[in-house]
């Protein structure tokens, strides 16, 4: 049944400035009447001055972020938005849902939904969470990327969701992409962590090529990050990040671009390094060239056993180099194989506590490789 509006848009004022906010969404237009903004986002964020209300607005083309306190700034902006003629509001608290549908004749259509009534229905809200980072969010306006990229992405984020501690992270949080290409990952990875982790985020992506930087670089200068998020062209080995970074991504470096990634964390000396290999060709050449050591030439005498086998042969011998450099090493799936064939990562945690090589040194000496990371580490 239809309910008046201006009653309907003062309860869902009092939620967006109810401490127990946890997300709000604005979005569509009116009848006659078009929003000074396409969209508006609203959190609460924890940032290192205090509690705010984050909200973040885009014009089609670039998302604008703002950090507002609570008391009389965060009304001041919450009342701006609720006098935009928007269509649709979706706000989430700790308490209820309410969806506003603002009708053709100027009325509300309000779908209310208490706390304990969405719990009761975990098929809705697991579609609700479906992706970490909104398929609707802006930035994707800007940045593009397939659908399969996206969906890369956003699983990639989850296993760094799953990764980072919930608190005790440094301020700045520096991060650095090595072999970024497109800069899918960099963009994503900045937006959840600034915008929906609230925190305070340094990062830089590097690739070798020039034309990627400039590319990069216009694209943060048009979401308005350009002030903490830039981009170096460069090889991962030489190329100059500093201060070094807490966090290195590496999202399917190819061959041994992964070993240098992965040695230039270790010798950053990162906290936490996630790593999703891709194109193992090193250690299947290797293999090629030689008698598989006992019965093993079951395994390796016919070429497509052979080159899986490569695949984790590579990443358990780098998981064990990694193990020895005082990082506590899981190798898990980070996305489902129907969705790329290339869905292994390695995610590390420092823990200064190296562990001995000799599971690693008989590996190496039974398939008589040599692991370019080892080459690397010396």
């Amino acid at each position: 049944m239809p309910e008046d509006l201006t009653a309907v848009l003062a309860e869902v004022r009092d939620l967006l400035l109810d401490p127990a906010l946890t997300r709000a969404v604005a979005a569509g237009r009116r009848r006659g009447a078009t929003p000074s903004v396409v969209r508006a986002e609203l959190r609460p964020v924890a940032l290192k001055a205090g509690r705010r209300l984050q909200i973040v607005t885009s014009d089609g083309a670039r998302p604008h972020t703002t950090n507002v306190a609570p008391g009389p700034d965060a009304e001041a902006a919450v009342d701006a938005l609720l006098t935009e003629p928007f269509g649709n509001w979706h706000v989430e608290s700790a308490g209820a849902t309410v969806q506003v549908r603002v009708t053709k004749k100027g009325d509300a259509q309000v779908h209310r939904q208490a706390a304990d009534e969405a719990d009761a229905k975990p098929e809705a809200h697991d579609r609700v969470r479906e992706h970490l980072l909104d398929p609707g969010d802006p930035l994707w306006e800007v940045i593009g990327g397939t659908a399969a990229k996206r969906r890369q992405v956003d699983a990639f984020l989850r296993a760094l969701a799953a990764t980072l501690p919930a608190e005790g992270l440094p301020a700045p949080l520096r991060v650095v992409d090595l072999g970024c290409g497109n800069a899918y990952l960099t963009f994503a990875a900045f937006r959840w962590l600034t915008a929906v982790r609230g925190l305070d985020v340094e990062m830089a992506g590097v690739d070798v090529r020039e034309d990627q930087r400039e590319r990069n670089t216009r694209l943060a200068e048009r979401l308005g990050y350009a002030d903490r998020l830039r981009f170096v062209a460069g090889s991962i080995l030489d190329a100059e990040v500093e201060p070094a970074p807490d966090l290195v991504l590496a999202l399917h470096a190819c061959d041994t671009a992964t070993d240098e990634a992965l040695h230039r964390a270790v010798g950053w000396g990162a906290e936490w390094i996630l790593a999703a290999p891709c194109c193992h060709h090193d250690i299947a050449a290797q293999l090629r060239k030689q008698t598989a050591p006992g019965p093993y030439h079951l395994i390796t005498g016919q070429g497509i056993l052979r080159e899986r086998f490569a695949d984790v042969l590579t990443d358990s011998l780098r998981a064990a180099l990694l193990r020895s450099q005082g990082y506590r090493v899981d190798v898990t799936e980070f996305i489902d194989s129907a969705h790329t064939p290339r869905n292994l990562l390695l995610r590390a945690r420092r823990t200064g506590q190296p562990t001995a090589r000799a599971e690693y040194d008989e590996l190496v000496t039974t398939w008589q490789v040599r692991p370019r990371l080892a080459e690397l580490l010396g």
